[in-house]
């Protein structure tokens, strides 16, 4: 077997991640709210948007399956891999005599999980012999799943910490905590930790959700500039249509990102708090995806139909825009922060 060091372990879990994100969201980012919409009109796109909003569901299959990929896996032991990662994810949780589906899961737990059945399957090859149909899905699937389960509610304190630090924010003066929101959310955004259940796990109301919002789509401006010269165009529109996650890898590898991120969502932050944008809790941890922030935010606004949409427009579309384009140049041209290559959208990448 080819040996492996820990950091082409950690970029080929990365890769799977990064590619299973981009699968299971972006169809539920690009359709889901045009279908929701669509089903107040006929009963069919009802059942189109239970579909594509069903296959966020699956995310840590497929997270699972495409780093077992990664690793060029064979059938079976890529089967054992997803459904290990499903297990651990917690994206179902037991209640009383039967299982819910709660969501996408955990995603860090997600990623542990798969890594230790992929070094479970590792360890044993070709060991089990004929026994291996019978006994690598319990050993490598069960004790990996097991394993996964156990940690769950330790690394889910990684997200509950994360919360309560945002949380903490929202006692300060109103544009410092405007700032502080939007900057940790425009961070949230290329983090393993979903920016949808922090935000409806702290509960941000207001001009906390309205910061919130707004640091998410500075942050995903952000990306669509920094990888819109150094990846082909299917890239920065997966981003713009949702899948900011997608640059997670990019992030980890190189977390310089973190100086433009916080800029841009800074500056863009700044200026919406004059206007007082406000979404609801449910719509702060979305930002582009489907529209639903600036719908949200649209809806929320107390001046006439021409005044809103312009307000709309800049503080989720030109502003952030703008301040991307102007932090980029800085970081890369004038103060040489980092290459713009950061962005390279790159899932063979060791």
């Amino acid at each position: 077997m080819e040996k492996i060091t820990v950091k082409q372990f950690v970029n080929k879990v990365l890769s799977g991640v990064a590619m299973g994100i981009v699968v299971g969201l972006i169809p539920n980012a690009i359709l889901g709210e045009l279908f929701k919409y669509l089903s107040t009109y006929h009963h069919l796109f009802g059942t189109l948007h239970n579909v594509v909003y069903g296959i966020q569901f699956t995310v840590p299959v497929i997270v699972g399956v495409l780093i077992a990929l990664e690793f060029k896996l064979n059938p079976l032991q890529t089967v054992i891999v997803g459904t290990a990662s499903f297990v651990g994810s917690g994206s179902a949780v037991f209640m009383e005599d039967h299982w819910v589906l709660t969501g996408v899961g955990d995603l860090i737990n997600t990623m542990i999980t798969a890594s230790i059945a992929v070094l479970l399957i590792l360890l044993i090859q070709d060991r089990l012999k004929s026994l291996t149909i019978i006994l690598l899905p319990i050993i490598a699937g069960g004790a990996a799943g097991f394993m996964g389960i156990i940690l769950l509610p330790y690394v889910q304190l990684i997200t509950t910490g994360t919360g309560h630090i945002i949380n903490s924010f929202t006692t300060l003066q109103p544009l410092l905590m405007y700032l502080l929101v939007a900057m940790a959310f425009a961070i949230l955004v290329v983090s393993p930790i979903s920016t949808v259940v922090i935000a409806i796990a702290i509960g941000v109301t207001g001009l906390a959700a309205g910061a919130a919002s707004i640091g998410m789509v500075a942050g995903t401006w952000l990306l669509i500039v920094g990888t819109v010269r150094v990846n082909n165009s299917g890239v920065p529109i997966a981003v713009f249509l949702g899948a900011m996650k997608m640059m997670m890898p990019n992030f980890l590898r190189h977390p310089i990102m973190v100086i433009p991120l916080v800029a841009t969502s800074a500056i863009s932050a700044l200026i919406a708090s004059f206007f007082k944008i406000e979404v609801a809790t449910e719509a702060a941890g979305f930002g582009l995806a489907g529209f639903v922030a600036p719908i949200n935010a649209f809806q929320l606004l107390e001046g006439s139909l021409m005044s809103n949409v312009i307000i709309v427009a800049l503080n989720y579309f030109l502003i952030p825009f703008l301040a991307a384009i102007g932090v980029h140049y800085v970081c890369t041209k004038v103060l040489k922060l980092y290459d713009p290559s950061i962005f390279k959208f790159d899932t063979n990448e060791n």
